[in-house]
């Protein structure tokens, strides 16, 4: 083929905006679900502990809302602020993952629970174990930062809100001359003392 008989590129479909869309639901449905359950478990002496992932940090919970809102505000802008949104999307996605990989490991909110519940300060937890919802979060990230990557490589192309949906503009109103200008004025309807 010669340089005239290549096809144009084809401009980016609306199907990337629905797998935008899906894998930022998905997301943030795998991310929130996971915080939601136990994370880490123990024993303080007798007693039985165990602390969710939204106890272990709050973070990746709140990226997930960030993506989540992120998806809503990509219809609602154009251009450079769409660029933004799916910039702002792949940071709460990388976020997001980092912070579940953080949490998997992490004693500190087993340690306190334990505190907590044999009433000693400095108390921890023995018999520490960890369940596998951290990496349900850690994966739920990784799918709101390709919903960030899809949106900056194809979101220019995506269709956006009509300006039906834009603020209504007003209109200035018109110079008048002389008493009978603004007698028409008036009876369009404009205030022809309006500056």
């Amino acid at each position: 083929m010669t340089a005239e008989q290549t096809p144009a590129p084809a401009a980016p479909s609306r199907r990337t905006l629905g797998i935008m869309l899906l894998l930022t639901v998905l997301s943030a449905v795998l991310v929130l679900t996971a915080v939601g359950r136990t994370w880490a478990e123990g024993r303080a002496g007798t007693l039985d502990v165990s602390v969710t992932g939204g106890r272990i940090s709050e973070l990746p919970g709140g990226l997930a809302l960030v993506g989540l809102a992120a998806a809503v505000a990509v219809f609602a802008v154009r251009g450079a602020g769409r660029l933004a949104v799916g910039a702002l999307t792949l940071l709460a996605g990388l976020g997001a993952a980092a912070a579940s990989v953080a949490g998997a490991g992490d004693t500190a909110a087993l340690d306190s629970e334990a505190a907590r519940k044999l009433a000693l300060t400095g108390s921890a937890a023995t018999e520490v174990s960890h369940t596998g919802w951290p990496w349900v979060a850690l994966v739920g990230g990784v799918l709101l930062a390709l919903a960030g990557l899809l949106t900056l490589r194809y979101g220019r192309g995506w269709p956006a809100m009509g300006s039906r949906y834009e603020a209504p503009t007003r209109k200035a109103p018109a110079r008048t001359e002389t008493p009978g200008d603004l007698w028409k004025a008036l009876d369009r309807g404009e205030d022809p003392t309006a500056v």
